[in-house]
């Protein structure tokens, strides 16, 4: 299989390292001709293009779409129409109206379409979802997701759609569904027209709660899930890799019980690799994958309505 990358920026020569090494690189896209060029001298076996509408008059059979937000729904669009499928990085689209476009497209032309939710590919949280699944922590309770560090700040989107769409995606994959009520606040502590941090609470069927906290402006790194049930607690260390067990709970009787913690699994450092191969295979098999277009779709609905509670609440 031959995959043209699109965009070969900071996050795109990721995705073009990874395919080499599957031995899936079919070409690079970059209006850089510097740059495009180092990569024709590093990668010689890739097809260079200057523009994407070339590429995606190739013999490639996929395309991997690495460039800004703005320009997902047209080169992906494009692409499908070109019948190519198609995996373009998180989010989708910044609109729910365009990513219900190009998902309504992806299946009229019968292509693979796949978002890059990256975290969802850690072994680590496919672990959990079935630990949960299994019952082994009891009723679930409540999912909490801290993402703070003192990160690269950006004037086009806030902090949610930066770097907060990777929990809203790990939420939704473990939950299993969209919330019912959303909740949030922000701060705009830098001066910018957007939010630099933002507190989310959702609210899902069964009871379930959700909460995010994410900012760019933090002391410290925090990249963690917290898994909260009726008879136990699941923590997940990004930063470490780790996932750990609390046999920690209160019983019908408000007793407290603590049978202490342990490290119950670990996971791997490069969700990329697993990413890019799950993709490879959808497109052979023509199966959906785990973070398909309708996914993606709903983790950009629930981001439109965390900025419409966000907006809503700077009113007061």
């Amino acid at each position: 299989m031959r995959i043209v990358v699109i965009g070969a920026g900071a996050w795109g020569k990721n995705i073009i390292r990874n395919l080499d090494e599957l031995d899936a690189l079919g070409g690079i896209v970059d209006g850089n001709a510097e740059r495009l060029n180092e990569y024709g001298e590093r990668y010689p076996q890739a097809a260079l293009f200057a523009d994407y509408r070339a590429a995606l008059a190739s013999d490639c059979e996929a395309v991997a779409i690495a460039t800004p937000t703005p320009s997902h729904f047209e080169i992906a669009m494009a692409a499908i129409e070109a019948g190519k499928d198609v995996f373009v990085e998180k989010p989708l689209t910044h609109s729910s109206a365009e990513a219900r476009q190009l998902v309504d497209a992806a299946e009229h032309r019968n292509v693979i379409l796949m978002v890059g939710h990256l975290l969802i590919y850690q072994p680590a949280i496919a672990w959990m979802r079935d630990y949960v699944a299994a019952g082994e922590i009891g009723e679930l309770f409540s999912i909490r997701h801290e993402r703070l560090n003192l990160g690269r700040a950006r004037s086009a989107e806030n902090v949610i759609w930066d770097i907060g769409v990777h929990d809203m995606a790990i939420m939704l994959y473990l939950v299993g569904e969209a919330p019912e009520r959303v909740r949030g606040t922000g701060h705009r502590m830098l001066g910018l027209e957007v939010e630099d941090e933002v507190h989310v609470h959702l609210e899902f069927a069964n009871d379930v709660r959700g909460n995010i906290h994410t900012s760019w402006l933090w002391p410290e790194t925090a990249r963690r899930t917290i898994v909260r049930g009726a008879a136990g607690m699941l923590v997940y260390d990004e930063v470490a890799q780790t996932v750990t067990l609390h046999r920690k709970w209160i019983d019908a009787d408000l007793q407290n019980h603590d049978e202490g913690s342990e490290v119950v699994h670990r996971g791997d450092g490069q969700p990329l690799r697993l990413e890019l191969q799950h993709f490879m295979d959808c497109a052979r098999e023509r199966t959906p994958s785990r973070s398909d277009g309708a996914s993606a779709l709903a983790v950009v609905e629930t981001l439109e309505r965390i900025n419409a509670a966000v907006a809503e609440s700077s009113r007061y």
